[in-house]
C-alpha cells in the first residue's frame, strides 16, 4: 500500500496528515515544533502519525512539506554572509534601493532602515556592460574580476550573488562569472539573477537574488538533512516543498531557488481551505489561519486564491510569486502587555512561541498570552489537552492574566476578555488589507478559520466583518498539512518584453507565451508529471505607456489569438478601474510575460458525514462556565467526532477535537454540513441580496 504525508511546520506545533492514496482515508497528528532543527519535529510527527495509523513509515512514498525555514531565516537575520557582484558603477544598488520610506509624510523621522542582506563591504564590481537589447557593449574583464573575487574571499562569505545590469537580456557574463567564482571561491554557492528572476529593474532583481543567496545555505542544509532522515525510513520516498504560490517544488529546486519558499507555510493553509470550502459550496472566502505566533489571511475569489508578484517578509520585499497573504503578529502565543507610558492594553506582536510558550504550558513561560486568556474565559474546557496530549495549567494561566488585570484595575475575566477582543481587532485589520483595501466587500465572502487557534476566534471575526457563514473545517488544526498533501507540482517561467501595443502583435506575444509554457513543462516532466495532467495559465504585466505602475492580468492564449490585443487591454482597464476608479485613454505597454504550469492535484476522497437530526445531544459531553460579551454564561461542550450532518448547535457552545477548539457565541448557531464543516450564522440570519464583485 502507498501513503503520502502532508507536513506543516509552525512556530509552535508541527502538523501532519497521512493520506492513503487509494481509499483517501486520513490520519492526523500534532507534535511540538523543534525550532533548533525542524526536521526533528517532522520525523517525530511522522512516527507519531504512523503509529496511530498502524502504518510502517517505509510505506510513505511521498512527503509534501510546507516549511518556514526560509521565512524565519529572514525574520531572525540568521542567514548567510553574502557577497555580491554587480556591474561597474552599480555597487550601491541595494543601498539606493527605491528611496521609499514607509509611513506618512513624516515617516522618515522614525524610520530605521535595515541593513542590506549583502553588505557594501562584501560587494564588488565586474568591469562589463550589456545593453537592454542584449548586445555586449563592454566585454567582461576576467583578470579584474579574479582580483576582486580574491579580495572577497578574505571576507569569508558563505554565499555569492551575481546581478549584472541587463542580464535578463543576455546572461553570458553572469554564467562566466559563476565559472570563475567556482575556481576562486570553491564550495561557495552562487545565485545568478538571470536564473532566479530574469526580469527588468535592477534593484528588484538584485534584492531578490541576494535574498535567495541569504537563505540558501540554511534551506539547503535543512532539505538535505530532512531527505537523509526520511531515506532511512524508506528508500523510495519523494520529497517536495511547498512554494509561496501554492505549488510544489522538487527538493533540488528548493535548494537552488529557496527565495520561492518565503511564504511556503501559509500557502498550504490557503490551498487546504479552498479544497474544503469548495466541497461545502463556498467559492468566495476570507481565510484566517491562526497559529501560535501569527495570523495569516487571504482572499479567495471563485475558488482561486489571489496571487501577487511580490513577497514581503519583515521589511524585505522580493520579486517572487506568492499567494496574496497578509500576516499580523496575533496568535495563541501573542503576549499581552500594558505600557507604562500609555496605560493602554496591547497584544503582540511579541510571542511566547513554542519555547517556553504560554504560561499554561508550564514550561517556564510567565507572560500573559492569548491562550491564557482563552483559558480564563472558559473557551478551552476543563480536561482538554492541547494537541491531544499537552496538559494545560489553569492556575498558571490565571496568574499570568492577573498581571494585566492589576495593571488595568479590572477583574481577571474582564482583562482576559479585553485581550480576546483586541487580538480579534488585530486580525480584522489584516483581513481589511486583503478585502476592503483592494475593493472587495467582506460581507460578500464566507470566512473560514483554521490553525490551532482559528476556530476560537472565527465567530467573533465574522461578527466584526459581517462575513457569513463562519466555517470551521474538519481537522482545522492540521488544515495546512491537508493543503500540502493535496497540492500539485508547479513551475513558472517569465520573460521581460517591453513593447508598446503598436510595436508588437497578438501573434508574437502568443508565440512567446507558448514557448515559456514549454520550458516550464519540461521541468515538470523531469519530476514525472505526465503532459496529460499539466494545466497551463498565462499572465502578462501591463501598464499605460509612460506609467511606472504595472498590473498583472490573466491571459487566455486562444482568446488572445482570436480577439487580438484587446483581450489583454480590456482586462487591464477593468482592473485599473477597480483599484483606482479610473482608466486612461493611453496606449498600453507590455512589461513581462509569464507562464505557469501545474500538475494534477491529488484527488483526495472523503466520504460524506453520516446524517443525523437537528438535535446534537448525542455529541454533548458536558457543560462549561464561560465569560462571553461581559456575561457569565454556561456553554454546552460537544465532541466533534460524534457530530452528524444536520446537527444544529445553539450558542453558547464549545466544540472540542484533538487539534483545535471551536467557540459559538450567544445568539449564534452552528450547522453541520454533509462534509463535516460547522457553518456558524447569527440567529435569524438571512443572506443579503449582494453579489461578490470582481
Amino acid at each position: 500500500m502507498a501513503y503520502r504525508l502532508g507536513v506543516d511546520v509552525g512556530g509552535t506545533f508541527t502538523d501532519l496528515l497521512l493520506v492513503h492514496d487509494k481509499s483517501g482515508r486520513t490520519w492526523s497528528a500534532k507534535v511540538p515544533s523543534t525550532p533548533a532543527d525542524q526536521s526533528v519535529g517532522v520525523v517525530n510527527g511522522m512516527m507519531r502519525v504512523c503509529e496511530s495509523a498502524g502504518v510502517d513509515p517505509a510505506e510513505i512514498l511521498h512527503v509534501m512539506h510546507g516549511t518556514t525555514v526560509a521565512t524565519n531565516t529572514v525574520l531572525t537575520s540568521t542567514g548567510a554572509k553574502c557577497g555580491l557582484v554587480t556591474t561597474k558603477g552599480y555597487r550601491q544598488v541595494l543601498q539606493i534601493a527605491r528611496s521609499f520610506v514607509p509611513g506618512g509624510l513624516g515617516g522618515w523621522v522614525i524610520y530605521n532602515k535595515s541593513l542590506p542582506l549583502a553588505p557594501l563591504a562584501c560587494t564588488i564590481e565586474a568591469d562589463e556592460r550589456v545593453s537592454a537589447r542584449g548586445e555586449i557593449v563592454h566585454a567582461l574583464d576576467e583578470n579584474q574580476l579574479r582580483g576582486a573575487l580574491r579580495e572577497l574571499k578574505s571576507k569569508n562569505i558563505e554565499a555569492l550573488t551575481v546581478s549584472l545590469v541587463n542580464s535578463f537580456a543576455n546572461d553570458s557574463h553572469e554564467k562566466r562569472i559563476r565559472e570563475i567564482a567556482g575556481e576562486e571561491l570553491p564550495g561557495v554557492p552562487v545565485s545568478l539573477s538571470s536564473e532566479v528572476v530574469p526580469e527588468m529593474q535592477e534593484y528588484e532583481r538584485t534584492v531578490t537574488t541576494v535574498a535567495n543567496s541569504y537563505v540558501r545555505p540554511r534551506v539547503e542544509k535543512y532539505v538535505r538533512n530532512l531527505k537523509s532522515k526520511l531515506s532511512i525510513r524508506g528508500e523510495d520516498v519523494k520529497l517536495h516543498i511547498l512554494r509561496s504560490d501554492g505549488g510544489l517544488a522538487s527538493a533540488k529546486s528548493s535548494e537552488e531557488f529557496p527565495v520561492n519558499l518565503l511564504m511556503s507555510g501559509p500557502a498550504g493553509g490557503v490551498t487546504g481551505a479552498v479544497w474544503v470550502a469548495l466541497q461545502s459550496g463556498f467559492p468566495n472566502l476570507l481565510t484566517v489561519d491562526v497559529g501560535g505566533t501569527s495570523t495569516d489571511v487571504a482572499l479567495i475569489q471563485d475558488g482561486q486564491p489571489r496571487l501577487r508578484r511580490e513577497t514581503t517578509v519583515g521589511d524585505v520585499t522580493v520579486r517572487a510569486s506568492s499567494v496574496d497573504i497578509r500576516t499580523v503578529g496575533a496568535g495563541g502565543g501573542s503576549i499581552a502587555h500594558v505600557p507604562e507610558l500609555t496605560g493602554a492594553l496591547r497584544v503582540g506582536p511579541q510571542s511566547a512561541g513554542a519555547d517556553p510558550g504560554p504560561a499554561a504550558y508550564n514550561r517556564g513561560g510567565s507572560e500573559p498570552t492569548v491562550t491564557d486568556a482563552n483559558i480564563v474565559l472558559g473557551y478551552l474546557p476543563e480536561g482538554q489537552k492541547l494537541g491531544g496530549d499537552m496538559e494545560l495549567d489553569r492556575e498558571l494561566a490565571g496568574a499570568a492574566i492577573q498581571k494585566i488585570a492589576d495593571a488595568l484595575k479590572l477583574s481577571r475575566k474582564d482583562a482576559a476578555l479585553g485581550i480576546y477582543n483586541i487580538v480579534n481587532e488585530n486580525m480584522v485589520g489584516a483581513l481589511r488589507l486583503v478585502s476592503v483595501e483592494q475593493g472587495y466587500d467582506p460581507r460578500d465572502y464566507a470566512l473560514i478559520a483554521f490553525g490551532g487557534a482559528g476556530p476560537l476566534h472565527a465567530n467573533a471575526l465574522s461578527r466584526l466583518l459581517g462575513s457569513w457563514p463562519s466555517i470551521i473545517p474538519p481537522g482545522p488544526g492540521v488544515l495546512c498539512a491537508l493543503g500540502d498533501a493535496t497540492t500539485a507540482v508547479r513551475d513558472e517561467r517569465a520573460r521581460t518584453f517591453v513593447r508598446k501595443f503598436s510595436d508588437t502583435s497578438a501573434k508574437e506575444i502568443a508565440k512567446i507565451l507558448r514557448a515559456l509554457a514549454a520550458e516550464a513543462s519540461e521541468s515538470l516532466e523531469r519530476e514525472g508529471v505526465p503532459k496529460s495532467e499539466m494545466r497551463t495559465t498565462w499572465q502578462v504585466d501591463l501598464r499605460y505607456h509612460g506609467q511606472g505602475l504595472r498590473l498583472s492580468v490573466d491571459v487566455d492564449v486562444k482568446d488572445l489569438e482570436k480577439r487580438g490585443l484587446g483581450a489583454i487591454s480590456e482586462k487591464f482597464d477593468a482592473e485599473h478601474k477597480r483599484l483606482f476608479t479610473f482608466a486612461l485613454a493611453l496606449e498600453h505597454e507590455l512589461v513581462t510575460l509569464r507562464a505557469s504550469v501545474q500538475g494534477k492535484a491529488v484527488a483526495l476522497k472523503r466520504p460524506d458525514l453520516a446524517r443525523g437530526g437537528s438535535d446534537p445531544k448525542a455529541a454533548a459531553i458536558g457543560r462549561q462556565k464561560v465569560y462571553m460579551d461581559g456575561k457569565d454564561l454556561t456553554a454546552t461542550v460537544y465532541d466533534r467526532s460524534k457530530l452528524r450532518a444536520g446537527n444544529k448547535l445553539k450558542g453558547p457552545a464549545i466544540v472540542v477535537e484533538m487539534d483545535s477548539t471551536s467557540v459559538i457565541l450567544p445568539k449564534h448557531h452552528g450547522v453541520v454540513d454533509k462534509v463535516g464543516c460547522i457553518l456558524i450564522y447569527p440567529d435569524g440570519y438571512k443572506k443579503p441580496a449582494r453579489k461578490a464583485k470582481r
